[in-house]
């Protein structure tokens, strides 16, 4: 099985967070890890064509597609089989309500949570 992609915000303390946890409670088999401040981050974001200057959204990219918003938060976490079946239930709330609570948590995310000046991962 190849590992699916998860591009995100290297600077978030958010998303460094989850990343973070992500590391702890998943098998480093699933998952490779790009920020997208990282040159490998930037050329995705090209080829898939989505901005490089700023990600508003964690980006899934695995064997079904490319995945963003609410949809790609619940779809890591069902590779996840503890969380299967939460990602299963979270799945249930209507797409424009996750993605409605997904964007304004995006859009405050540095304000809430901080800028970090370390990433999670190492940026290459």
């Amino acid at each position: 099985m190849e590992k699916s992609t998860i591009i995100f915000d290297g600077e978030c303390n958010l998303c460094n967070g989850v990343v973070g946890w992500l590391l702890r409670e998943t098998d480093l088999e699933i998952f490779n890890f790009v920020p997208f401040q990282s040159n490998q981050g930037q050329n995705l974001l090209e080829i898939h064509g989505f901005n490089t200057r700023e990600l508003e959204t964690v980006i899934l990219l695995d064997d079904q597609g490319i995945h963003t918003l609410s949809d790609g938060f619940l779809k890591i976490l069902a590779k996840i089989p503890t969380w299967y079946p939460f990602a299963i239930i979270l799945s249930y709330i209507p797409r424009f309500v996750r993605d409605s609570i997904y964007k304004g948590a995006a859009k405050n995310r540095v304000r809430w949570f901080g800028k970090s000046q370390v990433c999670t991962v190492s940026i290459s």
